[in-house]
């Protein structure tokens, strides 16, 4: 295999081996976050953000000065808000050398109450060329010299899961943008449907041809 290719991903019924099936349990996992083995981390591919708990950030014990400013507030799919602590770049490792992927990501830092540390969402899985199969709880991630793959804990997800629904948390966010203020495709101009009345205009659009134009303002006169 050329050094540069990215083997293929691919899942068959051995990755199910040694879960309790049938199951829905989410994709629980540990990952390897600077010098940390961060557990308790949540694979959501619903989350268009990727998310760091403040009490895990601050068990970490990194310098405060990586933290950059971010002002939008992140809404769950449940239209709860929290403000955002910041946004700070980690490193995120998985696998060993030489089957090894690195990648920084940017993680959201948030104040509020979780049963989980970190929720990795599509940017990261993205980002680390990541497979997930919630089905056979695995997240399979490709590096140049092979798949990588990690086995979620079915036994941690469950108890994650019942916390969470216990306290009515929410774990999947969007960074909540203001809606775009739409420019108006043409302008108008004012047209008087009595001669020297001001009061009574009519607006239409400057776009229109001449002839087009002198049609319409005789036609509105007229009516």
């Amino acid at each position: 295999m050329p050094k540069n290719d990215e083997p293929d991903i691919f899942f068959s019924k051995r990755d199910g081996r040694s879960f309790r099936q049938p199951h829905d349990d989410p994709l629980v996992i540990m990952l390897r976050v600077k010098e940390f083995n961060i557990h308790r981390m949540l694979i959501d591919n619903r989350s268009s953000t990727d998310i760091i708990y403040l009490p895990a950030f601050q068990q970490m014990n990194l310098d405060k000065k990586r933290i950059r400013l971010f002002t939008l507030p992140l809404a769950s799919f449940t239209g709860d808000r929290v403000i955002l602590r910041g946004i700070v770049t980690l490193t995120v490792i998985v696998g060993t050398y030489p089957v090894l992927v690195t990648k920084n990501i940017d993680f959201f830092i948030v104040d509020c109450p979780s049963t989980y540390n970190i929720i990795l969402g599509r940017l990261a899985l993205n980002r680390l060329i990541a497979a997930t199969l919630t089905y056979y709880l695995k997240v399979k991630f490709s590096t140049t010299h092979g798949v990588r793959e990690i086995r979620g804990d079915q036994v941690l997800a469950r108890e994650c899961y019942q916390a969470a629904l216990a306290s009515g948390e929410n774990h999947t966010w969007v960074i909540n943008e203001p809606e775009p203020i739409l420019e108006p495709l043409e302008t108008s101009q004012e047209v008087e449907i009595v001669p020297r009345d001001s009061l009574r205009v009519l607006k239409i659009g400057t776009t229109l041809p001449i002839v087009e134009k002198e049609k319409m303002i005789s036609f509105l006169r007229a009516n």
